[in-house]
């Protein structure tokens, strides 16, 4: 796909919107570049929460017993950052398994930022056109149940069970053969896999945990990769600079499949072309043989015309907020228009009015997500300084904040001054907290760095989320002249979902 096709239509012909958006692209910040086309008319209010699928407890005080559970047996083991990099013990799972991940094709997700709402679009796109998936992601924002969905709903607690009660014998016979036993994240990727087999699905949308190479997901063969935007993340385990990391993150990348490559660093992409030269791998490139050609703010979302590798497709709205989810929306088209075979196997495009059906209802919790009004408070599960900065971004461009109180709880492992300076230029004033596991960085230690970025008199300390929440509320509502104030909720997943639950959502 890195030169033009005959058969792709209009291949030959002048489109000068494309080629501006090409020029746009391939000069922009590749972690915070908004193409600014088309008219910005309409100004989003903080309109009414949409509908969720992030699940509640088991309302059967048995189920949710029985879930605990299973969840206190899963946290017994290695958790998500300890990490021994290897593939061994998952291939051996599948293999007394009998190799569940080969029973259905898949779409690999990697990258930096992005990755989730990436994959709840693709699943969505898929979806629309009455294929039945699988969808695994992580972390999760409230229930681990939310990592493995099908259909498009995470998979009910008892079916959740009743998939570990399944793999569970041969979970602890390869525990018994190798040197560690199966991590908290292999187990989940193991049940996964086994549950998308036993459905059974027609794809699978798997996004990795933590790289590529040796991330347990990859143990799939999928046809379609796809790499959102890399920043530095995880730099102790993946490397100190975007071509480091994708060096690991390429690995997803197998014989004679299709790459969808989100806009990369430089570095990056170069790493990314050549494992694709390597396994004969075919490319598409955003800003080049795709891109966002149009964006316009609605109510509510946004409205796009998205160029895909089969034409164009307009009038697409996207109930999310901020640039960087217009760019994961093409990234998204374009996935599923590889999986289809179209700008390859096959001219033309997607049903324009299915695409814009399955965009429009697209939901990703924890992302720049409102759960409640006056003052409105925002979520955005952003926990590092790319993701930071293309949230500040979003918010700035779709809320019409007179004054933003932040909450900021962030894990220890995270770039904290990165990600603080990030939102320093749209916080009037920060309270800085933690949430409640043991990643968590404690609450005085962020503050000493906060104080540092925003000076003693922005900055206020509450240890407990439910009293920040609350100092935050306060805060934004102090001043008659600042009606138009909010607050947003950030720094990590975990804090994002227990606020969640905090604010009563369910």
């Amino acid at each position: 796909m890195s030169e033009p096709r005959p058969d792709r239509p209009d291949a030959s012909d002048s489109d000068d919107a494309f080629a501006e958006i090409v020029d746009e692209e391939t000069q922009r910040d590749p972690d915070l570049a908004v193409i600014e086309a088309g008219s910005r008319t309409l100004r989003a209010a903080s309109g009414p929460p949409r509908a969720e699928e992030v699940p509640a407890r088991p309302a059967d005080p048995e189920v949710d017993k029985a879930l605990r559970a299973v969840e206190q047996e899963l946290a017994g083991r290695w958790g998500e950052t300890k990490l021994e990099p290897s593939v061994t013990r998952i291939a051996a799972l599948m293999d007394v398994l009998g190799e569940p991940q080969r029973a259905y094709p898949s779409i690999h997700i990697t990258g930096t930022n992005g990755k989730t709402s990436t994959a709840r679009m693709i699943e969505a796109l898929l979806g629309a056109f009455d294929l039945r998936t699988g969808r695994y992601t992580s972390p999760h924002v409230q229930s681990i149940t939310e990592r493995i969905s099908l259909d498009g709903a995470p998979v009910d607690p008892e079916r959740f069970i009743s998939t570990y009660e399944d793999i569970k014998p041969y979970v602890e016979m390869v525990d018994a053969q190798q040197p560690y036993r199966l991590s908290f994240f292999e187990v989940l990727t193991g049940m996964a896999y086994a549950a998308f087999a036993d459905a059974p699905v027609d794809v699978a949308v798997v996004e990795v945990g933590m790289g590529g190479t040796w991330d347990a997901t990859n143990v799939i063969d999928a046809s379609v990769a796809v790499v959102t935007p890399i920043s530095l993340d995880h730099t102790d385990r993946l490397g100190n600079t975007p071509g480091e990391i994708a060096t690991e993150k390429s690995g997803i990348i197998k014989q004679g499949a299709t790459v969808i490559l989100a806009q990369q660093p430089v570095d990056a992409a170069q790493v990314m072309l050549k494992k694709a030269v390597e396994v004969d791998a075919t490319v598409a490139r955003e800003g080049m043989e795709f891109g966002v050609v149009s964006r316009e703010i609605a109510v509510g979302g946004q409205l796009l015309t998205l160029r895909g590798l089969g034409g164009e497709y307009d009038n697409i709205f996207l109930p999310l907020y901020g640039a960087h989810q217009a760019h994961n929306a093409v990234v998204a088209l374009c996935a599923v228009e590889a999986f289809f075979g179209i700008g390859a196997e096959q001219p033309g495009a997607l049903d324009a009015d299915i695409v814009r059906s399955a965009f429009a209802s697209v939901i990703s919790p924890g992302r720049l997500e409102v759960v409640r009004s006056s003052p409105t408070v925002v979520l955005d599960a952003a926990h590092n300084p790319a993701g930071a900065r293309a949230t500040a971004e979003g918010l700035s461009e779709a809320f019409g904040f007179s004054r933003l109180i932040g909450v900021v709880g962030a894990s220890g492992d995270k770039d904290v001054r990165g990600l603080l300076e990030a939102f320093e230029p749209i916080f009037a004033e920060v309270v800085v907290t933690q949430n409640s596991t043991e990643r968590a960085m404690d609450a005085d230690a962020l503050a000493a760095v906060a104080v540092e970025v925003f000076g003693h008199d922005r900055v206020q300390v509450e240890p407990r989320l439910d009293d920040a929440l609350e100092a935050a509320i306060t805060l934004a509502e102090e001043e008659d002249e600042y009606a138009g104030a909010g607050v947003l909720v950030t720094g990590s997943v975990i804090t994002v979902g227990e606020a969640r639950l905090l604010l009563g959502r369910r």
